[in-house]
């Protein structure tokens, strides 16, 4: 069994970040849900699948947001800077669901790039913690890889190959945040017991 480390020697904010699980295992779920949507229906209309993502992200944005704002300490920025540009993001995807396929993927590539950074740095912060943060850092590696790859390389050739790609990486990010939120969970119950 590992050691856990003296509540004295955690990061600052991380026992109130870990009574905020539940903002966590929201996203993990509603992630999976729009990664589930993305692979059940593939020939959604490009239009369908930016509405759908739009309203994804608005969600997402807005728990990370609510999750950065009731955090303790220096570090809830990243989180507010998280849920800003999702909400943003996902408004621009709402309002201009007729937007070229291109500038879909730009927003979803560079929202991924900016939230995926950001959950790098919170890991890094929270390292000492044995809570959740190397799920988090590698939910932001994916993020970090899947918006480099849509922003340099990726040219969907249709509605079916941007479904796929949305969907495989919401369902990956999906679990990894339930996961977090799962041992921020355990981590809770330690505090309180």
């Amino acid at each position: 069994m590992l050691k856990h480390p003296v509540l004295s020697e955690l990061p600052p904010g991380l026992s109130t970040l870990s009574a905020h699980w539940g903002w966590l295992l929201f996203r993990g779920i509603a992630a999976v849900a729009f990664g589930i949507l993305a692979f059940v229906w593939p020939d959604l209309t490009l239009a369908s699948l930016v509405v759908v993502w739009g309203a994804y992200a608005v969600v997402d944005g807005a728990f990370a947001l609510v999750y950065g704002i009731g955090g303790a300490g220096r570090r809830r920025w990243m989180y507010v800077l998280v849920g800003l540009t999702g909400i943003v993001a996902g408004l621009a995807a709402l309002f201009w669901p007729s937007i070229a396929i291109v500038a879909f993927m730009m927003i979803v590539g560079y929202w991924a790039l900016i939230a995926g950074i950001c959950e790098i740095i919170y890991a890094i912060q929270y390292r000492r913690a044995q809570a959740h943060p190397w799920l988090v850092g590698l939910s932001g590696f994916l993020s970090v890889v899947i918006g480099l790859v849509i922003v340099m390389f990726f040219y969907p050739d249709g509605v079916i190959s941007v479904a796929w790609l949305a969907g495989g990486y919401a369902i990956a990010y999906g679990i990894l945040m339930t996961c977090a939120a799962a041992q921020l969970r355990r981590f809770q119950r330690r505090l309180t017991a």
